[in-house]
Parts: C-alpha cells; structure tokens; sequence
C-alpha cells in the first residue's frame, strides 16, 4: 500500500471513529439516564494509596410463575430484556383495569421490541385467579402475549418477591403487606437491578417511563456498540 493510499485509509477509519466518539462523550453527559436505588454491599480497593469503590447494586432474583398461555416462565427467561412489572387481581373493582389499560398503552409504544422489553403483571390473589381467568383478562384488555406476561403462582413467591426483592414497600410507604395493592409499575434494566418505578394512574409518570425504556435500550447496547461499529468500520474500508 503507498502512502496516499494509507493515509486516504486512516482519513476513512479516523474521522467517523473520532466522530463516534465525540458523540458517544457528549451523549453521556447530556441524557440522565435512570438512576439505580438499592445496593446489596460496596466493595472497597486500594491501589497506590489510593481507594476505589464499586457498588453491588441488588439485583432482582428470578421468580417462577405460570403465564396466560399456560407456560411455565421464570424472569430468567427474559435475560437481556428490560422489564416493567406491575401487580394486579382479576375480580379488582379499582384501580387494576386502569393500571391494565396504561400498562396497554405502554406496550402499544413498543410494538417493534419483543426481544428488548417485557411486561409482567403478577396477580396478587393466585388462588383465584386461574388460567381461565388470566386468559378472561387478556382478552379484555387485547393483551399481546409476546410482549405482555399475566403470571400467577404460589403466593408466598409473589409477595416475597414484591416486597424483598422490587422493596415495593419502599417505593408505596401506604402498601398493605397482607395485600399488595399499589399503583406501582417497576423498572428493572436488563440486569434485573431497579430503575425507578411509576404511578400507573398519572400521565406525567407514565410518560418520564416511556422515556425512560428507551435510554435503558441505548444502556443495554453501549457495551457492544462500539465494538460493533470498529468492526463495521474496518470492514467497510
């Protein structure tokens, strides 16, 4: 290759990589993404008299249900996806038809993106609410199953996963241990670890959340995306 050649090269390679990398820069420090809320410990190092710190941010255990179609799920069958979930009981006279209803218009916002996000409505009265009624309530709401999981299963599971694992009584001071009645939809990225969560009933909650699902996405691929791009480059020039 001659010089002209090879420098003509690194112009190619350079100045979309320089570009990238400014946006990728200025990207970060423009959009505040969704902040973390509960740590597990916080591991402390030294090195040349100096420490760092790194946070172990809690991330949610799996949890096994039965959805609408009858399957036998888990939330690890959801790995990389990022995860808004609510709680709700199908015989509700409330607020769950309307927590259904927003939980609907959230998904109508993402109808391209069954492998990035998930939603999960957990029924808080199990013993009631059978499959035949979970498949009553998706009807009713039009609920697609691809993207729109109605779980039921054992009790003690649910709770223990709302209250030890989301903290929802952390995030609904007001909630009732012995029944779980919040308006709560949960945020958890695709670590599983709590992103915030968001009053179902208010319009100006519900749309911070929409805004919120996509920078989670934007999070989900930064620790690939520049790789991908390096390797577009290259192969492009």
């Amino acid at each position: 290759m001659n010089k002209k050649a090879f420098t003509a090269l690194m112009v190619a390679i350079l100045l979309p990589l320089s570009g990238y990398l400014l946006v990728s820069y200025y990207s970060d420090r423009a959009v505040q993404m969704p902040r973390r809320y509960f740590y597990d410990s916080v591991n402390v190092s030294q090195k040349g008299g100096k420490f760092s710190y790194d946070t172990v941010w809690h991330r949610v255990e799996n949890l096994h249900f039965t959805n609408q179609l009858g399957q036998q799920v888990s939330l690890d069958d959801l790995k990389g996806k990022i995860l808004v979930i609510d709680f709700f009981f199908t015989h509700c006279p409330t607020i769950c038809p309307k927590l259904a209803v927003s939980m609907k218009k959230l998904q109508n916002s993402f109808p391209n993106n069954d492998s990035i996000v998930q939603f999960v409505s957990l029924s808080i009265d199990p013993a009631h609410d059978s499959l035949t009624q979970l498949r009553k309530w998706a009807s009713r709401f039009n609920i697609n199953p691809d993207t729109w999981w109605l779980g039921t299963g054992n009790k003690d599971s649910i709770y223990n996963f709302a209250f030890n694992e989301l903290k929802a009584s952390v995030a609904d001071s007001d909630i009732d241990t012995a029944f779980i009645h919040t308006e709560n939809f949960f945020l958890l990225d695709k670590e599983r670890v709590v992103r915030g969560w968001f009053n179902g009933l208010d319009s100006v909650a519900q749309s911070k959340l929409v805004r919120d699902i996509p920078l989670l996405m934007l999070e989900k691929d930064q620790k690939r995306s520049f790789k991908d791009f390096l390797k577009g480059l290259l192969k492009s020039s």
